[in-house]
């Protein structure tokens, strides 16, 4: 089964169980993804949905920061509780010890030895890990190492 009738089929069991919480993320996420195929005047794959519902929960995470600033902690409870369902939707992430490891083999396979050449390590390590890996895990894994 595919994101998208999986996500069909959770809304609709959100639905039948009166999960307000669960109904709402999902009806965000299936209209973003509505907009994105109507834009790209075909059906998206898994993989483009991953993406949608990365940039959705990226979007969330902004949120959760602005609401701190505005002290308001019910608001923040919500998009934590949201985050926390969409993020089922996607692969497990990686650890930082695995994003560790493959940097050093991305780093190895360039040839970098400072940081003159981040950018080159970072194009082929944010290609190797896309979806797998936070980019702004990746950035600092990079950058630590070569700054050793």
């Amino acid at each position: 089964m595919g994101l998208q009738e999986r996500l069909v089929n959770d809304l609709r069991d959100a639905m039948r169980s009166n999960d307000g919480l669960r109904k709402d993320a999902i009806r965000m996420v299936r209209a973003a993804l509505q907009n994105a195929e109507i834009e790209a005047h075909q059906p998206l794959d898994d993989t483009q949905i991953e993406q949608i519902i990365s940039r959705d929960i990226k979007r969330r995470q902004e949120s959760i920061e602005l609401l701190r600033q505005a002290k308001r902690p019910e608001l923040i409870k919500i998009e934590e509780s949201s985050i926390a369902l969409l993020q089922a939707y996607l692969p497990e992430m990686m650890s930082r010890e695995q994003v560790e490891a493959a940097v050093c083999a991305v780093i190895a396979r360039v040839g970098a030895t400072s940081t003159a050449q981040m950018g080159a390590v970072m194009r082929e390590a944010m290609a190797e890990l896309k979806g797998r890996a936070d980019g702004r895990l990746v950035n600092e894994v990079v950058r630590a190492q070569l700054s050793r």
